[in-house]
């Protein structure tokens, strides 16, 4: 009888010592499935800036649990930019929240009803063209103009800020020679960038956030608040200049998990 109980004693032991075992994994799967649960943020850069400029926010999106994509925009025409970040979205699966900086929130505005299960739109002191509109028209309300550098290309014209005048005009809250930095590694944008005509207006059927910048010398706040007014989006101001998700990245994640949550 002895030696039935110590062999039942030792199966008991065995199966406790499993299960201890075994709920340190359940509760990383828990983990894993409540950060799988979270819809993928992909961020769209604008002109003059690349994809590093969110780093900031990237960094706290994935502190908080959620998957990040930073895409880098072509700067080329919206048609063609369009299309090149649609192909890149149609490879994420599950739901998705496009966050666009300047005039990567005209291209979210093309390219978000092109695939599924995109849950919402953030702009971060971005263009939101109507159909039929440029984002020229749209610049061309915004005053004083930019200091813009031409270069000729094989492929048209392209423009750049003049890194003189880079601060003042895109950075202004930023230390400067980060600012000085940011001059010297800007991406030119493509003429067509801003006369290509919006086809598709996203917002229409997709909840939309905004945050505005009241500090910015490249798109005054009023076109924002014209813009974002226009889309029916929920509005956030910030005291910043244009290069907000570098110099306020708290504020810009904290709008971007509102609209993903």
């Amino acid at each position: 009888m002895r030696s039935r109980f110590s062999r039942l004693a030792g199966v008991a032991v065995t199966a406790l010592a499993l299960l201890a075992a075994a709920v340190p994994s359940l509760a990383w799967a828990a983990g894993t499935s409540d950060r799988s649960s979270k819809p993928t943020i992909v961020l769209v850069h604008g002109a003059w800036a690349d994809s590093s400029s969110w780093m900031p926010v990237i960094d706290r999106l994935r502190r908080d649990g959620y998957p990040v994509r930073a895409i880098a925009n072509p700067l080329q025409g919206l048609t063609s930019d369009t299309a090149y970040v649609t192909s890149y979205l149609s490879t994420i699966a599950g739901p998705k929240v496009l966050v666009g900086h300047s005039y990567g929130g005209a291209v979210i505005t093309n390219a978000a009803t092109a695939v599924p299960d995109v849950k919402s739109l953030v702009y971060i002191a971005g263009f939101i063209p109507a159909a039929g509109e440029t984002v020229g028209e749209l610049a061309a309300r915004s005053t004083p103009p930019l200091p813009l550098i031409s270069t000729q290309v094989p492929d048209g014209t392209e423009v750049s800020l003049d890194p003189a005048q880079f601060r003042s005009a895109f950075a202004a809250d930023l230390d400067a020679t980060v600012a000085a930095d940011l001059a010297v590694i800007q991406r030119p944008a493509n003429t067509k960038a801003v006369t290509d005509a919006s086809v598709t207006e996203g917002f229409r059927t997709i909840p939309s956030w905004d945050l505005v910048t009241r500090q910015d010398h490249a798109i005054s706040p009023d076109l924002q608040r014209f813009m974002a007014t226009r889309a029916h989006a929920r509005v956030t101001e910030v005291d910043a200049s244009h290069a907000v998700m570098l110099s306020r990245p708290g504020d810009v994640t904290k709008i971007i998990e509102q609209a993903a949550r």
